[in-house]
C-alpha cells in the first residue's frame, strides 16, 4: 500500500479564489472525519471545505456546496491516479468573486490536490502487528539478534521481573521469531491491524 509520510499544505489562486489544499495520512475513517472537523474549525470563515479520502478501501468525497462532482470527485481521482491509500486531501476555498464554471472548478481542485500531494513524501506500508513479548534477561541478546535479522522493530524495552519488549512487524515475521526463539515466556498482541513501513 502506498501512502504519504508527512502532512503538507499547498495554496493556489485562480481568478482571485484561493484554494488551500491540506494532505493527511489517516488510518481509519474516524481519523479522517476528525481531521475534516479540525480543518472546518481552522478555516471557519471559508465558503467551502471539500475533501476526498481513501481509507481501508473506503472512498468518500464531498463537494461541500460546490456544484456536484466539481470538487470531491476530482480530489478522489488524483488519489486513485497516484495509487494512494489511507490519505485524506481537504481543499478549502475562499471565493474571490469570479465564477469559475464547472470545468474551471474541476481544474482548480485537481491542481490544488496535485500540488499538495507532490510535496508529500510517499512511502510503502504493509499490514502488521504490535505485540509485547516477555523473556529472561539472559535471553535478551539472542532475541534481539533474531529481531534484527527478521527486520522486527523494537519499539520499547522495559525491565521488570522479565525483559518486556514491545515489537512491531508483519504477522509472518512474528511467527518466524517464535519458531526460531523458544525462549519467549509469554506474549500479548496489542494491535493486529496496523500499517508498518517496509
Amino acid at each position: 500500500m502506498n501512502t504519504i509520510k508527512n502532512e503538507c499544505t499547498a495554496e493556489i489562486v485562480v481568478k482571485k479564489s484561493k484554494f488551500i489544499a491540506n494532505t493527511f495520512q489517516v488510518n481509519t475513517k474516524e481519523e479522517a472525519e476528525e481531521k475534516i472537523n479540525e480543518i472546518r474549525k481552522k478555516y471557519y470563515d471559508a465558503k467551502h471545505n471539500c475533501y476526498g479520502y481513501i481509507v481501508e478501501n473506503i472512498e468518500k468525497s464531498s463537494d461541500d456546496g460546490e456544484p456536484s462532482k466539481t470538487a470531491g470527485a476530482p480530489i478522489l481521482d488524483i488519489l486513485k491516479k497516484k495509487n494512494l491509500q489511507n490519505v485524506l486531501v481537504i481543499i478549502t476555498r475562499y471565493f474571490g468573486g469570479i465564477l469559475l464554471g464547472t470545468g474551471g472548478l474541476v481544474r482548480a481542485y485537481s491542481q490544488a490536490a496535485q500540488e499538495a500531494l507532490e510535496m508529500s513524501e510517499v512511502t510503502t506500508k504493509i499490514k502488521g502487528e504490535k505485540y509485547t513479548i516477555f523473556i529472561n534477561y539472559e535471553d535478551q541478546k539472542d532475541v534481539l539478534y533474531w529481531c534484527k535479522k527478521m527486520n522486527i522493530k523494537v519499539i520499547e524495552t522495559n525491565y521488570n521481573n522479565d525483559v518486556e519488549l514491545q515489537l512491531e512487524s508483519t504477522k509472518e515475521a512474528r511467527e518466524k521469531l517464535f519458531d526460531n526463539v523458544n525462549k519467549i515466556k509469554n506474549y500479548i498482541i496489542n494491535e493486529d491491524n496496523i500499517y508498518i513501513e517496509t
